[in-house]
């Protein structure tokens, strides 16, 4: 008798496990999130170097030399001071849907000029300190594109990315 008993608990809690799980699957929302309409999607940039200093006495000198290509500078200590810097774009990733038409308003904050290109989309442009340089362009293929200035190789690269719809 005990046997059955515990029998038939077993099988109701089994049932009701599974009617639990019946239920909350039910009621879960199916509907499938759409990407938002197309539209004008204006981004504010900046090109900036940051730059950190500290004295041979608190901090030795690294010794290596920097990566080539300009966009890491390490300058030997002057009077006991030494400093590195990177350039870099602000913010580095940019996130549009396919279809968007794209307005990229970049401020010049430090660096002479960023002679620029964004692949597949743009060929060139050139952000120069104090101005702003509007890049615009619709954003017609999705995919990862690298947002690049040549003068400031490896550090001075973000990302374009085109989800799609």
């Amino acid at each position: 008798m005990r046997k059955r008993t515990a029998v038939r608990w077993a099988l109701t809690f089994v049932v009701l496990i599974l009617l639990v799980a019946l239920i909350s699957g039910c009621s879960a929302k199916t509907t499938a999130s759409k990407a938002p309409t197309a539209t004008k999607r204006i981004i504010y940039m900046s090109a900036v170097e940051y730059k950190g200093s500290t004295s041979v006495e608190k901090e030795p000198y690294p010794g290596q030399p920097a990566p080539p290509g300009g966009g890491y500078k390490l300058e030997e200590p002057k009077d006991g001071n030494w400093t590195n810097s990177t350039y870099r774009w602000e913010p580095g990733n940019i996130t549009v849907y396919q279809g968007d038409t794209v307005e990229l308003n970049i401020w010049g904050v430090n660096g002479k000029e960023h002679p620029s290109s964004i692949e597949g989309y743009v060929s060139t442009f050139s952000v120069k300190r104090g101005q702003l340089t509007k890049v615009s362009f619709t954003a017609d293929k999705a995919g990862i594109f690298a947002i690049n200035c040549t003068a400031h190789v490896p550090s001075m690269q973000g990302q374009l990315v085109v989800l799609p719809r």
